[in-house]
């Protein structure tokens, strides 16, 4: 949380950009890779890039804390894992900006409380929703989970591809990237972890 905690301080600092600076901006790329931004079929396109870019990057006006305080205690005493697969996930990479998609799965052992699933997914979507590389976004989801939940463990996987190598660059299409994060119990108890694996794999 600490690496979070820096880049909205960072962010903080920055003079707001207006939507009318940044759509001069896309203005200008498009003339730079040789269009006429002026013609019919691009007149509005940097007002509707400018749109699109909100929704891709709204993560940073989110905070993951919001999401997660939001908690369940009546559980009758449940402390088994709660799994939750293939969460759908839409991010861009922070060095070509190009798109990162795949799934992310999660795993949680809860203490005393368990959080909606629906939440699992906001989470992933917040801080996805975000400049990234794999990487990081998997221990900020996974830290945040557990830190919000105080929860016995935290596992989270994502299996993603990366645009920045399938489209340009090396050009490999169906190459994907897995990464894997463990807190807690998780991290400590291989059999626990094992499960877990089993449980995604399917």
């Amino acid at each position: 949380m600490k690496l979070v905690k820096e880049i909205e301080k960072s962010q903080n600092k920055r003079p707001k950009v207006t939507d009318k600076e940044a759509e001069n901006a896309f203005r200008t790329i498009l003339s730079w890779i040789g269009e006429d931004p002026d013609r019919e079929g691009l007149k509005d396109t940097p007002k509707r890039v400018v749109k699109a870019f909100k929704e891709y990057f709204s993560g940073y006006d989110k905070d993951v804390k919001n999401v997660l305080q939001k908690t369940f205690s009546d559980v009758e005493g449940y402390d088994d894992m709660v799994v939750e697969k293939n969460i759908t996930l839409e991010s861009h990479c922070e060095h070509h900006m190009a798109p990162i998609i795949g799934v992310v799965h999660i795993a949680y052992i809860p203490n005393k409380k368990v959080v909606g699933l629906s939440k699992l997914a906001r989470t992933v979507e917040i801080f996805s929703k975000r400049l990234q590389t794999q990487e990081r976004l998997n221990m900020q989801i996974a830290k945040a989970l557990m830190n919000g939940l105080e929860a016995k463990g935290v596992a989270v996987t994502i299996d993603a591809s990366h645009q920045c190598m399938t489209m340009r660059g090396i050009k490999k299409e169906k190459a994907t990237t897995v990464t894997n994060y463990y807190l807690g119990s998780f991290k400590d108890d291989l059999g626990i972890q094992n499960r877990y694996l089993r449980y995604i794999a399917k």
